[in-house]
């Protein structure tokens, strides 16, 4: 029973349901029905709307199109207007244009006709002058190239005199110009530089406190001073002179250090073998030391910076105090040219720098050329390379010697090491190489003919050359002057310069009686 209960209860609540449902159903569609109609009213609307925008536009797109329309024609009615006018300016220049060109046909007509008229008379001018040369040919006897060359001899000869102070006057005036200027120059930089003049020779002196002390410096059999001259290299000279050995030799360091070790081992009084190799040991370390300050000192009294230069290249440079050319010192020499060139090359606008490292190495080489085989000014360049210097300044080296220096400081550092090995008491000759030397200049200027006295003065910086007259004109003595300058200056070798005197006079002497 309960179970027919339960399903009689569950029809009657699915048939409420079904009521319910469809009741709800109804009421939707009628909603849907009414929102459907008012969306339906609100597109046509819209359509309503859209058409009259629709119509706006395109009313708006006609007016505009029509302006556009009306402003094309107004353009192309302008551009016809402007065509026609370059049309017509153009018609117009065509019409100028034709008739310059017939002018210019027509002045170019003129010019030929001209030209034919001038052809014609010029040809006649070259006739009528042929007619005159064969004329002026028979009166005169002589073809017209020989009248020609008379005429030039006649006009030379007239004017020789003429010709010759005329060249004199230009030579005088150009050689006082600049030997105005060279000498101002010259003047004030040896001025400027302040010198001491030293003379070196081959021998070095060393004062003995007794003569006794010459035998222990011999020692038995001459062992000591064999083994002195073996370590060093150096002859010593035992005399009568009282109180002094006399150190000979050409090399001066050498020189230096046997005498530093000869006065080490007087003062020390112990003499013997052992201890003169000591000391000489200890001369050779001492003299090393005093090189390199020798070569710091030139550097800082040039005022050119220590810590640019290679500490190796400080002791070559140091090693030309001990050093002589012609019996002047090689470090002192290099120094005085480098202020020179320094003071020359300030007045002329030069590179001051490189005239004076270039002035202060030029001479390098003479530090080892009797150690290397070459010349001193190849073996100064090869230094200066080696050690990083530009070319321009390894070049003072070589230029310095050269006949024609190639740059301006290069020919600067020339003339500074012939002033200061020029300047008087610089270089010390002997006898036999200045009489040689005078020789020589006097030998090179009798060569030339016509030539009947030369005398060399001046200790050789100037020669005296005395001509026949009769020989030699005034034109060929100024000629022969230059060639026996230039004859010198390729064939000799000379400190400085030498000047050329010639004298030509003629002497007339008369007795009244």
């Amino acid at each position: 029973m309960e179970i027919l209960y339960a399903i009689i209860g569950i029809l009657v609540g699915a048939g409420i349901g079904v009521l319910v449902a469809k009741s709800f159903v109804g009421n939707k569609s009628k909603e849907l029905e009414i929102e459907a109609s008012v969306s339906l009213e609100k597109a046509k609307l819209l359509v309503s709307q859209a058409e009259t925008k629709e119509q706006e536009i395109l009313n708006r797109a006609k007016d505009k199109a029509i302006k556009i329309l009306e402003d094309a024609r107004i353009e192309e009615k302008k551009l016809n207007e402007d065509l026609k006018t370059q049309r017509t300016e153009l018609t117009n220049r065509e019409i100028e244009f034709s008739k310059k060109l017939l002018e210019v046909e027509e002045e170019k007509k003129m010019i030929e006709a001209h030209i034919a008229t001038v052809a014609v008379r010029e040809k006649e001018l070259l006739e009528k002058h042929e007619s005159v040369t064969k004329k002026l040919e028979e009166v005169a006897g002589l073809p017209r190239e020989k009248a020609l060359e008379n005429l030039i001899a006649q006009v030379e000869e007239e004017s020789k005199e003429t010709i010759l102070s005329r060249i004199r006057k230009l030579d005088e005036q150009e050689s006082e110009e600049v030997d105005k200027k060279a000498k101002n120059i010259i003047a004030v930089t040896i001025q400027r530089l302040a010198s001491s003049t030293v003379a070196e020779t081959t021998t070095s002196l060393v004062q003995l406190p007794n003569d006794e002390m010459k035998g222990r410096i011999i020692g038995r059999e001459g062992r000591n001073i064999k083994a002195l001259e073996w370590l060093t290299g150096c002859e010593l000279i035992v005399d009568d002179t009282p109180g002094i050995i006399t150190i000979s030799g050409f090399s001066p360091i050498r020189r230096q250090i046997a005498r530093r070790a000869l006065e080490k081992l007087i003062v020390d009084g112990r003499i013997h073998p052992g201890r003169i190799e000591e000391t000489i040991e200890e001369s050779k370390k001492e003299l090393s030391v005093e090189i390199r300050k020798a070569g710091e000192d030139a550097l800082f009294t040039l005022g050119i910076s220590v810590a640019g230069i290679d500490p190796k290249l400080i002791q070559i440079l140091g090693r030309l105090k001990y050093r002589t050319s012609y019996g002047q010192n090689a470090l002192m020499h290099s120094m005085e040219v480098a202020e020179l060139s320094a003071m020359m090359a300030s007045e002329l606008k030069a590179n001051v720098s490189v005239c004076r490292k270039g002035g202060l190495f030029h001479d390098i080489g003479k530090a080892v050329d009797h150690d290397m085989q070459g010349s001193h000014p190849e073996l100064g360049y090869q230094i200066m390379k080696k050690f990083g210097f530009p070319e321009e300044l390894c070049y003072q080296s070589i230029g310095h010697h050269e006949d024609k220096p190639k740059t301006l400081e290069a020919v600067i550092v020339k003339a500074a090491d012939a002033i200061s090995g020029a300047r008087p008491g610089a270089r010390k000759d002997n006898l036999e190489l200045y009489v040689k030397r005078l020789e020589e200049l006097e030998a090179t200027a009798m060569s030339f003919a016509g030539v009947e006295k030369v005398y060399a003065i001046q200790a050789g910086r100037e020669i005296r050359v005395f001509v026949n007259s009769a020989e030699i004109d005034d034109l060929a003595a100024t000629k022969m002057a230059k060639e026996v300058a230039a004859k010198i200056e390729a064939e000799l070798k000379y400190p400085g310069e030498v000047r050329v005197t010639l004298i030509r006079e003629k002497r007339v002497v008369e007795y009244a009686r």
